[in-house]
């Protein structure tokens, strides 16, 4: 086979269309992955919509930065473990290679780091290449389907959890926004810890989701006596930790009226407006916050496959539907539509 189907994005003109382009070849360090899932992510309709607009340095690109497969091809200079016929997930990016911190070797201290799916090729396609250091091996018993999406779905909670918030065991949180982002927020702050949660979200099958995923109250943001029912649940004291996975500014808003002294409001979903602090003086002197969260670091996607692979986190709810590769644009409308209130829709070549 010389061609490939792909879901390619042209910046240039904004069209996204599937197209028949070359299968690519593994270069010196690189690995070529048969792709067997890859999932369809907010970002991804962001950008088709134009809503999302990066300076990435390229005209067109494959879309797609959660992306699961086996090892297909291996070009030189690869280390012994990565060989065909394993099991991987991809990094859902990667450092520059051209910044002051990474000629020196700090990568991690990347200033300009790159997304698949974005700055370069990623795995809306048969096949996709992958720096042999991006790839993480995963357990034989977690399904593709599964593992495809820790890289953004479920990392990019986990990171805001652990990292950005610093939620601690029996801090009070609200999770805004109950879709792919926000039901796995649920998962992951049940298992930290975290009490009461209160899952916000104006779609009923969305409340009542989170309530099965393990959040302690649902409430819809539109009730008249919303600030009042999170005082209730939260003894007088308000929210420690309020995040904002909907990218949405009246989430903002809201979220202010109920954070506790020291309260951290934590922007995870993105958003092109400007943010405004209500009562200035009163936000300063509560010594509230305001914390801004993008993607995960590496080490969490690896601590997340760990999780799993100990039966610690359960992703096998998270699949909402599988559709061939061909259904890209389809995937992507319902997703819009917000079809059955999805958490992840899946493509599969």
């Amino acid at each position: 086979m010389s061609t490939m189907l792909a879901g390619r994005l042209d910046y240039r003109t904004g069209e996204f269309a599937m197209e028949e382009v070359p299968v690519p070849q593994p270069g010196p360090g690189q690995v070529r992955i048969k792709v067997a899932a890859a999932g369809i992510c907010l970002s991804d309709v962001h950008l088709i919509d134009g809503s999302l607009r990066l300076e990435t340095g390229v005209d067109k690109v494959t879309l797609g930065h959660e992306v699961a497969g086996v090892i297909g091809a291996v070009g030189e200079q690869v280390p012994a473990e990565w060989q065909t016929g394993r099991r991987v997930l991809l990094q859902a990016g990667q450092p520059c290679g051209a910044c002051p911190p990474c000629l020196l070797g700090r990568v991690g201290q990347c200033r300009h780091p790159l997304t698949r799916g974005v700055d370069y090729d990623g795995g809306w396609a048969e096949y996709a290449i992958a720096e042999h250091f991006t790839l993480v091996g995963i357990p034989d018993d977690l399904p593709l389907e599964q593992a495809a999406i820790i890289p953004d779905a479920v990392s990019t909670p986990w990171g805001a959890i652990v990292a950005t918030a610093d939620v601690r065991p029996t801090q009070a949180v609200g999770v805004w926004g109950l879709g792919g982002l926000g039901a796995h927020a649920v998962q992951l702050l049940r298992l930290i810890g975290a009490a009461p949660i209160v899952a916000v979200d104006p779609i009923p099958d969305a409340r009542a989701r989170a309530l099965a995923l393990g959040a302690d109250h649902i409430l819809d943001p539109g009730a008249a006596d919303f600030a009042e029912q999170v005082r209730r649940i939260t003894g007088g004291r308000g929210l420690d930790v309020a995040f904002d996975l909907a990218g949405a500014p009246p989430v903002w808003s809201q979220a202010q009226t109920v954070l506790a002294s020291e309260g951290r409001l934590v922007l995870v979903g993105l958003a092109p407006q400007p943010l405004t602090i209500h009562q200035t003086t009163l936000f300063s002197y509560l010594r509230q916050q305001v914390r801004g969260h993008y993607g995960s670091a590496p080490e969490h996607v690896e601590q997340l496959v760990s999780l799993v692979g100990h039966h610690r986190l359960d992703l096998s709810g998270s699949i909402s539907d599988v559709l061939p590769l061909a259904e890209a644009p389809r995937g992507v409308e319902r997703l819009v539509k917000k079809e059955g209130s999805p958490i992840r829709l899946i493509l599969k070549p």
